[in-house]
């Protein structure tokens, strides 16, 4: 009897032995190699890595193995792991691996490694490339009867591939591991999975991955990553600020007088608070008062100098299903809402009936905004109040000077800069900044060279160490030497039109031809009376003879 004892003890004993040797999913997957934790509350899809881990069909090697040097053609492959945390409880946090090959390596569209051969770092893409296919193989068999050479589509667990219809080109698997359960994928070079967070508990936790690409025997460790992403009962959110003359929107100093948005982000990726009610309660920290708003951007101006502290509360009000209810003895009063506990750090559950329109059960989350900003007194705004063409010498005709003459609302400027540009005020052409020093009105003039005649956008700018201010306007610019050559061009036209009449005129009385005057014998009778006429008239007023030509007083005259 105790040899029987002593057998079946010796056999209990190699059981255990053997369980305890049994490699594990926490062995692998676990970089930190932590003493297993009592228990996890369960993620939706996910499994626990107190599993078994086929070793033989996915082996496991430790940091430092030199197989690692060799599990990649061409280089080290490295796994970069990205998530959009953190995240708000409830929603969804995603993760997404990415695998980064060797310099000149990639993945096509039927997932071989695409190697070029000539690759350097100015020519990454040459036509001299061959197609590193390790997967060939795969191309024999089918879904059902790929199993030659030991190869199996199955997972770690021995829980098989699901069928995809390009399961060919799936050619890596990927074994993510958080909160003591581990969650295994198929896929490319590139990958995303999403997680509930409704059951992971508050805090920081350590997302960790493993990437093994499929090979002719067993599948081939060759990257790793971890990544540490956030669950909060906080909604996360980010306050952009800014200002109309405000000089740098990140030193949290603002301008007198002059309105300030305040736009509200809440980084919600996963669209958890779509459906959700939402309120901005502000307390800008000047003395007016809180101020609530459904609108997640609201304007605010500070009437008076000094420093200031903002504080945002935003509320939540998320829909969810309602627990059922056991039967509870009949409450002496009717139904109402149950408000949130005065801590608003707590997240309550609240069933409603009569008092909320649309009936159900709710979540209130809270999320907090804090920071301190400073209100100066900075420059408004600008105006150019004239501009004025400078007349220069020929000697100075080189360039066209134009005097600005501009004031300023608020406070002094230390600094001016002009930004010429064509006229569509798109295409910048030149910028001149100048250090200015003004001590007692903001009124001066700034004089500027403009290269050639045209017309301009010109921007001004006046600025101090918070603030600037910007004014515009359209310039029509005439070249120092424009005056003299419209004179010229004037000149020239005029002597070239007296020129054209005289050669008219010349020729005109050379070819003129005689044409002698045809008369009727009625028409000669009255042209001679009015002849005579004429002539006695003539002869009243005019005594003196009129004829100049010489070649008629050799003739004799006519009586």
């Amino acid at each position: 009897m105790s040899r029987v004892c002593h057998h079946l003890g010796f056999l209990l004993l190699a059981e255990v032995v053997l369980c305890t040797a049994a490699i594990r999913f926490q062995d692998v997957l676990s970089q930190e190699r932590t003493s297993p934790v009592t228990s996890y509350k369960k993620l939706h899809g996910w499994s626990s890595d107190q599993n078994e881990w086929n070793e033989k069909l996915y082996p496991f090697w430790e940091e430092g193995d030199p197989r690692w040097k060799d599990c990649w053609k061409g280089g080290k492959v490295t796994a970069k792991l990205v998530t959009d945390s953190p995240a708000l409880v409830g929603s969804n946090v995603t993760f997404v691996v990415t695998l980064q090959f060797p310099k000149c390596q990639r993945e096509d569209n039927d997932g071989n490694i695409i190697y070029e051969r000539n690759c350097t770092q100015d020519t990454p893409a040459l036509q001299d490339q061959y197609v590193y296919n390790w997967t060939k193989w795969i191309n024999n068999c089918g879904w059902e009867n790929c199993t030659s050479n030991h190869s199996h589509n199955v997972f770690p667990d021995g829980r098989p591939f699901h069928h995809h219809p390009d399961w060919r080109r799936r050619n890596f698997v990927y074994l993510f591991h958080t909160f003591g359960q581990y969650y295994q994928k198929n896929g490319r070079f590139s990958t995303i999975v999403s997680v509930n967070t409704a059951n992971i508990t508050l805090g920081k936790h350590v997302m960790e991955v493993s990437i093994y690409r499929r090979g002719h025997s067993t599948y081939v460790p060759i990257a790793r990553a971890s990544s540490i992403y956030i669950v909060t009962d906080k909604i996360p959110l980010f306050v952009n600020m800014s200002q109309k003359n405000d000089r740098n929107i990140s030193d949290s100093i603002f301008i007198k007088d002059s309105p300030i948005t305040f736009d509200v982000k809440i980084h919600d990726p996963s669209y958890y608070l779509n459906n959700s009610v939402i309120s901005y309660k502000w307390d800008f920290g000047d003395g007016s008062g809180l101020f609530i708003s459904s609108s997640s951007i609201t304007p605010h101006t500070y009437a008076l100098q000094g420093n200031f502290t903002l504080n945002l509360t935003v509320q939540a009000i998320i829909p969810v299903p309602c627990k059922p209810v056991t039967p509870t003895p009949p409450l002496p009063t009717s139904a109402v809402t149950i408000e949130p506990s005065s801590n608003p750090d707590s997240s309550t559950i609240v069933e409603t009936t009569g008092d909320n329109p649309d009936g159900g059960c709710h979540i209130y989350r809270y999320g907090y905004y804090r920071t301190g900003i400073s209100i100066v007194e900075g420059i408004l705004g600008v105006n150019i109040i004239q501009m004025t063409n400078i007349q220069m010498t020929e000697s100075q005709a080189e360039n066209s000077l134009v005097d600005f003459v501009v004031t300023c609302q608020g406070s002094l400027p230390t600094d001016v800069c002009t930004v010429v540009s064509d006229p569509t005020c798109q295409v910048s052409q030149s910028v001149v900044c100048d250090p200015i020093i003004i001590t007692d009105k903001c009124l001066l003039t700034i004089r500027r060279a403009f290269d050639e005649p045209g017309t301009y956008c010109i921007n001004i700018t006046l600025g101090d160490d918070t603030s600037q201010a910007l004014a515009s306007a359209l310039i029509s610019v005439n070249g120092g030497s424009s005056s003299g050559t419209t004179e010229g061009v004037f000149i020239f036209l005029g002597l070239l039109a007296v020129f054209v009449i005289i050669v008219a005129f010349v020729l005109y009385k050379r070819y003129k031809q005689y044409k002698p005057i045809e008369r009727g014998p009625g028409q000669a009778e009255n042209q001679e009376g009015l002849s005579t006429y004429f002539s006695n008239f003539k002869a009243i007023f005019f005594s003196r003879s009129n004829e100049k030509d010489p070649l008629l007083k050799s003739k004799a005259g006519i009586v």
